[in-house]
């Protein structure tokens, strides 16, 4: 299965406007941001866990990251509620599930072997930092070699400097609208930069964001 496959393109996808569609494990259901391979891929994908469902035990042949936007997901080593940022290397393994249902980010198939570290962030305790430009705001969750996630907030009127992506750079919009030269970007919102791109983004009304970049050389 190929959606959104070219890393050297950009794409723009709303996934509030995208069907949820049935994962092998019931009560599961996926909206697929892009997607290279069956149901072992390289991936980006809205994942809906239904109170009370749960996935088989699997190992990331190729690690995992994602971000609780709502709900409690848990697994055999916890419970990680809304807000949660969980960086899974290549090679581990757990078992998933929710007991009164979540949505999570998920990212699958995108680590560095050689990145071993297990990281678990609670962005509801963790402070902002000051960021480029005066009124935007940054939350870092995890860097190695180049590669970074991290998530960003703007206040209403604030423009970010224009810049580069020499490894490029995935956006979902987590409140709020993003705008730059090519679009109106609200919340739910999936954008993918490729390497090499470049932009101004800025934000009449506020907005929050997660944000990798560095991992589409």
């Amino acid at each position: 299965m190929k959606i959104n496959a070219d890393l050297s393109e950009r794409a723009v996808v709303n996934s509030e406007d995208l069907d949820w569609a049935p994962s092998p494990a019931a009560g599961v259901e996926r909206r697929m941001l892009d997607r290279d391979g069956d149901e072992v891929a390289r991936c980006t994908t809205i994942v809906r866990f239904a109170p009370g469902s749960d996935f088989p035990a699997h190992e990331h042949g190729g690690g995992e990251e994602f971000l609780v936007l709502d709900g409690v997901f848990s697994d055999e080593n916890g419970d990680y509620p809304e807000g949660t940022y969980v960086h899974h290397p290549v090679g581990s393994h757990h078992t998933p599930a929710s007991r009164d249902g979540c949505t999570l980010l998920v990212k699958l198939h995108q680590m560095n072997p050689a990145d071993q570290e297990t990281v678990v962030v609670d962005t509801r305790s963790t402070p902002w930092q000051a960021g480029r430009a005066e009124g935007l705001e940054t939350m870092e969750l995890h860097e190695f070699n180049g590669e970074r996630s991290y998530l960003a907030r703007f206040d209403p009127g604030i423009q970010c400097p224009h810049h580069d992506h020499p490894g490029g750079e995935e956006i979902l919009v987590l409140e709020g609208t993003l705008h730059d030269e090519d679009g109106r970007y609200t919340k739910g919102t999936w954008i993918r930069h490729p390497a090499g791109s470049e932009h101004a983004p800025y934000s009449d009304e506020g907005c929050t964001l997660f944000v990798k970049t560095g991992h589409l050389r």
